[in-house]
């Protein structure tokens, strides 16, 4: 649930009457201009200013009106970017199968891109050293193979992740070209990585400016953080990843059996 919009003040406050709130009828008036002019899927709203002269109201009722349609999935926002038409929002199961993110889009002929932030030999965090069960101080058996990557579905940032992968598992792995690979695909295909099972769990946070950045989102939408540790055949935990999904754009699907 949303807190009740701010109250309207001077020039907005004048213009309120029996048909509701201002930003309500900004709201209403948004909605036909989408239906009205045919706007698909990703099509740009005019700017903030610009709604604002074509409307005769402030900033603050404008941006009230572009949250709530926010909220209800009609638009999203991109960072720096503007606002744009929602499309009919993906059901996306790779949080409850083995199947990688891009595997699972791309059977459905999604376009991925990917923009790789890290990917280097590190000790791991305590988070990964625990789930991946590394030793202390014990060279190349103590450190992973950390990938850091921003995923995008037909160029729009969808999901934020950063991998662990142990390093004496996957040497020279810091070295591949992961912009164009599937990580997944390159872990079963090079190093013979069977995944047999993951945990998973999920929970709903605020991401940090950057993090919001990278997303291109503004700094208080809400995202789900997917924390998940795969397993081989033989019980051996072999990944780890910490992923920051938007659900503007899409839901999660998981299915029990």
């Amino acid at each position: 649930m949303t807190e009740d919009p701010p109250a309207a003040s001077g020039r907005d406050a004048a213009a309120e009457s029996a048909t509701g709130p201002l930003w309500s009828q900004v709201k209403q008036s948004l909605l036909r201009m989408i239906s009205d002019n045919g706007m698909g899927a990703n099509a740009a709203l005019p700017s903030e200013s610009a709604l604002c002269e074509r409307f005769g109201v402030s900033r603050t009722v404008v941006r009230e009106a572009l949250n709530q349609l926010v909220y209800e999935h009609v638009i999203y926002k991109r960072q720096g970017k503007g606002a744009f038409v929602s499309g009919r929002r993906e059901e996306q199961n790779f949080v409850g199968s083995i199947v990688g993110f891009s595997g699972e889009l791309l059977d459905k002929h999604k376009r991925i891109t990917r923009r790789v932030l890290t990917q280097r030999v590190a000790l791991p965090g305590e988070r990964a050293q625990h789930f991946l069960r590394l030793p202390v101080d014990q060279g190349i058996a103590s450190q992973v193979v950390e990938v850091s990557r921003v995923q995008m579905v037909d160029g729009i940032p969808r999901i934020l992740v950063r991998h662990s992968i142990p390093a004496a598992l996957t040497p020279g792995l810091d070295q591949l070209p992961l912009q164009t690979r599937s990580l997944y695909d390159v872990l079963q295909k090079q190093y013979g990585m069977i995944f047999k099972r993951a945990d998973r769990w999920i929970e709903a946070v605020t991401p940090t400016p950057e993090e919001a950045d990278l997303l291109e989102i503004p700094h208080t939408s809400p995202l789900l953080a997917i924390e998940s540790c795969a397993l081989s055949d033989a019980g051996l935990p072999i990944e780890y990843y910490r992923a920051l999904f938007r659900t503007d754009l899409a839901s999660l699907h998981i299915r029990i059996g």
